[in-house]
């Protein structure tokens, strides 16, 4: 059963920072692509970072310079560090897995909560 487990949402400031960790079982993790996706309200998901196999990366403008996308083989997880937060960054993080292998292997997380706000 694959499952991957958000962690480290919450309440910051503008300007602030938050790291989010997303812990990864019942996959081949190190095969697979890692992305952060994120969902605001009255908005659709979009991407936020990916990591693959690899280790290239990939990230939206709107976070370029400020989100740092990195990945743990030997644990499973993949990060996301977020600095200089913005309002407009509130949303909720989706963690997701991603290979490719005759058909696609596609799965989520449940999501964690980030608010940006004084």
């Amino acid at each position: 059963q694959v499952q991957l487990v958000e962690s480290g949402g919450g309440l910051v400031q503008p300007g602030g920072s938050l790291r989010l960790s997303c812990a990864a079982s019942g996959i081949l993790f190190r095969l697979y692509t890692m992305g952060w996706y994120r969902q605001a309200p009255e908005k659709q998901r979009e991407l936020v970072a990916t990591i693959a196999a690899s280790g290239t990366t990939n990230y939206a403008d709107s976070v370029k310079g400020r989100f740092t996308i990195a990945r743990d083989n030997a644990q499973n997880t993949v990060y996301l560090q977020m600095n200089s937060l913005k309002p407009e960054d509130t949303a909720v993080y989706y963690c997701n897995a991603q290979r490719r292998l005759g058909n696609l292997y596609n799965y989520w997380g449940q999501g964690t909560q980030v608010t940006v706000s004084s």
